[in-house]
């Protein structure tokens, strides 16, 4: 059986539970829209942020000439950055690279230099001196027969030849000599001791200036000076002249001074202007007596050892064993070998070439 109560809580509401649940929907709703309306306006946002935007293009700008000063504008050559890297350098083939120059002032290509021996074997050269007369020999007309010098011109022998000779050579047949074809002979007159300083007479020097005179051989003479003074380069010069008393001396008589090898000698401490004064004495005195006077020496002697600028006056008889000298100034005889062989001499003989006949003078 059923109550009221009961029928009127199962078939029906109240009027304020009705509009409790109407206010509830409406706010449910509310926040539905809300939603919904927030959700369009970020899907909004993200597409206007997601779209791509357009890269502004580059336009290059001609500068205005009037401001082109005043203002720094992109042009079309500024884009060429590749002349900012230093170009790479390359070596060209060998073949191709230039040929090394010629040292300039080289003394062995100059022409105004000649290379000196020192006695020490080491080598130097040296300034050829503008002053002093040089020689004016054509080489190319020196010839080597049989081991003899001999110059030309226009196809004739200019030239004399001749030996020198001293008592190491002992006796000599002077016969032989003039038919093996030597013009002249110097002879060793004498010597000064280099240590004691003693004037010695060549032991030969009377018998060979007889016979080589019978023989018909021009003769000069020389004398191996160790003189320290003027005073006793004159001494020597006397002693010669009065041992060729009698005789004809056709050629020179010479002045030589030279170093000892291996040796110490009275010389050594003497100066370049102490010898020139000694030589010159010699020379002057030779010369005041009537004979022709040379002076005899080594190239190294002659350019470094005594002054030629004050002994011009004086013909040089050049010592120096070389197919060809080099010896740049004047000279007019030429010693070339110490190892020459001659028919009438034993062993060997100095061998020497006189490009004057100082017998016509």
């Amino acid at each position: 059986m059923r109550m009221r109560g009961d029928y009127e809580e199962h078939s029906g509401m109240s009027p304020t539970v009705a509009t409790a649940i109407v206010a509830a929907v409406l706010f449910v709703a509310a926040i539905l829209v809300i939603v919904l309306l927030a959700n369009d306006s970020g899907s909004e946002k993200r597409n206007r942020t997601a779209s791509p935007t357009r890269e502004p293009s580059l336009v290059i700008v001609e500068p205005d000439p009037e401001t082109a000063a005043k203002e720094e504008i992109l042009r079309p050559e500024d884009l060429d950055f590749w002349d900012r890297y230093p170009p790479k350098e390359t070596q060209a083939p060998a073949e191709t690279q230039a040929p090394q120059q010629t040292v300039e002032n080289d003394p062995a290509t100059d022409g105004r230099h000649t290379k000196i021996e020192n006695p020490d074997g080491t080598e130097d050269w040296v300034l050829i001196s503008p002053y002093l007369p040089k020689n004016g020999y054509d080489f190319t007309r020196l010839v080597c027969q049989s081991d003899r010098m001999k110059y030309f011109e226009n196809g004739s022998q200019v030239s004399y030849e001749g030996i020198d000779l001293s008592e190491i050579q002992d006796y000599v047949d002077f016969v032989e000599v003039k038919k093996s074809g030597i013009d002249f002979v110097m002879l060793r007159a004498g010597a000064r001791g280099y240590g004691t300083g003693q004037l010695v007479v060549d032991e030969y020097i009377g018998d060979n200036l007889k016979r080589a005179a019978d023989a018909g051989l021009e003769i000069g003479v020389y004398f191996f000076s160790q003189a320290v003074s003027r005073e006793e380069a004159v001494e020597e010069a006397n002693l010669v002249t009065g041992l060729l008393e009698g005789y004809r001396i056709s050629y020179p008589v010479a002045f030589d001074m030279e170093r000892i090898p291996n040796d110490t000698s009275r010389i050594d401490t003497l100066s370049k202007s102490q010898k020139t004064e000694i030589a010159k004495a010699f020379l002057d005195a030779i010369q005041d007596a009537g004979y022709k006077a040379i002076l005899y020496g080594g190239k190294e002697w002659l350019i470094r050892q005594v002054d030629l600028s004050k002994l011009t006056a004086y013909d040089v008889w050049l010592s120096q064993e070389a197919d060809v000298p080099d010896y740049p100034y004047q000279f007019t005889m030429w010693q070339y070998s110490r190892s020459g062989r001659v028919d009438g001499v034993s062993g060997y003989v100095n061998m020497n070439i006189s490009f004057v006949d100082y017998s016509e003078k």
